[in-house]
């Protein structure tokens, strides 16, 4: 079984691959030189096997994809976003622990 791992997503797909998602997504807004954001990283990877099938886990390099990071007002990061059915309903800011990323997906799942 292949271990099921976040989509890397950009300006140009993140239309179509979040915005157009029915169900739950959740986006990571990172950047390779941010500490913070490689603390986040294997929570947001463990969150994508763990709700696999319930939850569209992505991740967002800001310094790649900048319109799409200026649209949502990502202003620090790590930034991670939840969208129900194309709609950008939440967003936690900075290092968090896994549980409140688990206690944001259930809230949003159910």
């Amino acid at each position: 079984m292949a271990v099921t791992q976040p989509v890397a997503v950009t300006d140009e797909d993140f239309e179509q691959e979040i915005e157009q998602h029915q169900g739950l997504a959740m986006v990571d807004f990172w950047a390779t030189w941010c500490g913070p954001c490689h603390i986040v990283a294997p929570m947001v990877e463990q969150l994508a096997q763990e709700y696999e099938g319930k939850l569209k886990v992505a991740k967002l390099d800001v310094d790649g994809s900048q319109k799409t990071a200026m649209r949502f007002r990502v202003q620090s990061i790590p930034s991670i976003l939840f969208f129900k059915d194309g709609k950008h309903v939440d967003t936690v800011v900075g290092a968090v622990p896994k549980a409140y990323l688990v206690e944001k997906v259930e809230q949003h799942l159910g």
